[in-house]
């Protein structure tokens, strides 16, 4: 019995996310009119439709004009309802103006800008990604995230989170924009359909960094590299020393418990650093590209010149570079991975 019901309503809501998908072309930027806007009874609105119909019915059948007074009130309620709401959420402008990019099991999250024209503020707007899925995913967080504005009037930015899963690329899902502002009889919503994607790296896997890539001291340093005491990269860290500068003291360490330590830089002369897929510890593709995440984000943090090797880079065309932001290119070279 319980097949039946889900049976029935499965093709009915694919055809409509096909129609509405058809009446909203993918976009950046979107303005809410006549095409897109959708109004219809909220639950509250279904009782108060019964309650029409019942004082309908009932000055009918015994001729009570007073009912039928308050019958035709209660319309009238409902046609400025009907009104009011759909004006409310009609003429919203809105533009994506940033998506960030996570690691699996994080959400990425969408920056949007809001735009009103309407000399009267608009209240009571809920924004909310739809979700394939409702359920909690591992690490407590809800899957469909939403923000309420209770007040908007002119320009206005607000950030959205969505949850991701897996590695790879992220087609954005819907954005829906409802609001049963003023009186709650009438629902009023429009979905957007955005046109960028998010890209998803794989989750950081921690393995024997020191064995292979971690430089602790200029002992450690592989054969051909070259250090001197500067204050470029990083080189290591120590106790602190009563007496030295509290700029070298790594204050990440101290938030963490770990006591106070100081931070040491050489500068770099003539030695690269590599990160091979083929020298990963690990035995699966998604493993390997999950370590090489783990080294690029931790090269890129000390500061130390590397480069990054994949499968599909043809020979000596890795390229070279140091610094978070070129780790943060090496992610996105994970995430585009096949």
């Amino acid at each position: 019995m319980s097949l039946l019901p889900k049976a029935l309503t499965t093709p009915i809501k694919s055809a409509l996310s096909r129609w509405f998908a058809a009446r909203a072309p993918k976009s950046d930027s979107a303005t809410l009119n006549l095409r897109n806007v959708y109004i219809f009874f909220s639950r509250e609105g279904m009782l108060f439709a019964v309650l029409l119909g019942i004082t309908f019915i009932a000055g009918i059948n015994y001729g009570n004009n007073l009912v039928l007074g308050l019958c035709f009130y209660l319309v009238s309620v409902w046609l400025i309802s009907f009104h009011v709401t759909f004006a409310h959420i009609s003429g919203l402008q809105m533009r994506l103006l940033e998506i960030t990019m996570t690691e699996a099991g994080l959400p990425v999250w969408i920056t949007l800008q809001l735009n009103s024209d309407s000399r009267q503020p608009r209240r009571q707007l809920l924004f909310e990604f739809e979700q394939i899925t409702n359920k909690k995913t591992k690490n407590g967080i809800n899957a469909q995230s939403s923000v309420l504005i209770t007040r908007l009037q002119g320009e206005q930015v607000i950030r959205l989170p969505i949850q991701t899963n897996t590695r790879g690329q992220l087609e954005l899902p819907r954005l829906k924009i409802k609001t049963v502002y003023p009186l709650g009889i009438m629902r009023a919503w429009s979905y957007v359909y955005f046109a960028r994607t998010a890209w998803v790296y794989p989750k950081p896997e921690v393995f024997d960094w020191q064995a292979k890539y971690a430089i602790a001291s200029l002992e450690d340093l592989p054969t051909g590299g070259q250090y001197r005491q500067g204050q470029d990269d990083f080189e290591r860290l120590d106790n602190y020393v009563e007496g030295e500068s509290l700029a070298r003291v790594s204050w990440g360490h101290v938030a963490r418990g770990q006591g106070m330590l100081t931070k040491h830089f050489a500068d770099p002369v003539g030695h690269e650093q590599t990160l091979d897929y083929a020298d990963m510890p690990a035995a699966h593709h998604e493993q390997k590209l999950a370590q090489l995440a783990y080294g690029a984000l931790t090269l890129g943090q000390l500061g130390v010149p590397f480069q990054m090797r994949l499968p599909s880079d043809a020979p000596a065309t890795a390229e070279m570079g140091n610094g978070e932001s070129f780790a943060q290119a090496c992610l996105l070279r994970l995430a585009k991975a096949p």
